[in-house]
């Protein structure tokens, strides 16, 4: 068995053709043509800590994938980072382990920041005067850096909780050319920016319908297990088209799963992002349009990036 670790994943990775196989594993899945057994999830409430296990097999691949996600939200203050994790590739034919990448979380959270820059790509206002990134994390960092090809846009207004953690995002946001505000006030952030992505593992709604304007695209990434919410349901419900990565999962949580069981939306109004991609459905079709994309992480994209992991080396 092949042992890959997380500098040699990162430094040879393809990220173009991971996000061209990321797609391609959304339109897949959306067709029915990926096996997604139902994700496993632990919550540690006494460490402020989840993990999830996620596994996925595409209809005629010589692989298959399963891999761990931890996200222990207290571990900056031990030195230690927020995410961590694995991935398997095991053989479609006769299940033997093919490579373990020891990749530490950084494919889970490149993965789900290259579908932020898909999001942006399809459902985008054409003119984006400026981004908000809600948290300052890792996930935060990622979203802007892969928002960059997608827009000319060179605004952002990140918002978090820590003055020192917002100072440190300040100078990541900098180095990268961007003309930064900060702000610890959620409403400032929906009140200045057309393009929000939220990346937060909060557990109480941080941003409220009213502040945001028409026209604002929203892509939700931090509510991915049962229980974390980022969205007031009036919000999700005010939303002109929603896309969600997988309407199964985010029956049962995500940002979608609270307006459904509020009864503020149907499933009906749901499409999947492998359907958008696809051109079955929809995007944008107005600049006056609020549009969210909820993306809860399917493991379909596990699976595609570490195929694309693997080609790159």
């Amino acid at each position: 068995m092949r042992i890959v670790d997380k500098q040699q994943i990162v430094a040879h990775i393809d990220l173009a053709l991971a996000v061209q196989r990321i797609e391609e594993g959304f339109v897949a899945f959306s067709n029915g043509k990926v096996q997604v057994p139902p994700v496993q999830m632990f919550a540690f409430a006494a460490a402020n800590g989840d993990c999830c296990v996620k596994s996925a097999f595409i209809e005629g691949s010589e692989t298959f994938t399963v891999k761990v996600s931890t996200g222990f939200y207290d571990n900056p203050g031990k030195g230690l980072e927020s995410n961590d994790g694995l991935m398997l590739v095991l053989s479609a034919s006769d299940g033997q382990p093919l490579a373990l990448l020891q990749d530490q979380g950084w494919l889970t959270g490149m993965r789900t920041a290259l579908a932020g820059r898909i999001a942006a790509r399809l459902m985008a206002p054409r003119e984006v005067y400026a981004i908000g990134i809600l948290g300052t994390g890792m996930q935060a960092r990622m979203q802007l850096e892969q928002l960059r090809p997608v827009t000319a846009c060179r605004r952002v207004i990140v918002w978090g909780r820590n003055d020192a953690e917002l100072a440190s995002y300040s100078d990541f946001a900098a180095e990268l050319g961007f003309d930064v505000q900060v702000t610890r006030e959620a409403k400032t952030l929906a009140e200045g920016a057309n393009l929000i992505v939220c990346t937060t593992p909060s557990r109480a709604a941080l941003l409220d319908s009213e502040w945001v304007r028409p026209g604002t695209h929203i892509t939700a990434i931090g509510a991915d297990a049962p229980g974390k919410q980022e969205l007031d349901p009036l919000l999700v419900a005010r939303a002109d088209r929603i896309i969600v990565d997988s309407v199964v999962q985010c029956r049962q949580y995500g940002e979608v799963s609270h307006a459904l069981k509020a009864g503020l939306i149907e499933e009906a109004q749901l499409g999947e992002i492998g359907a958008l991609l696809d051109g079955r459905i929809a995007g944008r079709t107005s600049d006056d349009e609020i549009t969210l994309v909820d993306l809860t992480g399917v493991a379909v994209q596990d699976a595609q990036i570490a195929l694309c992991a693997l080609q790159s080396l």
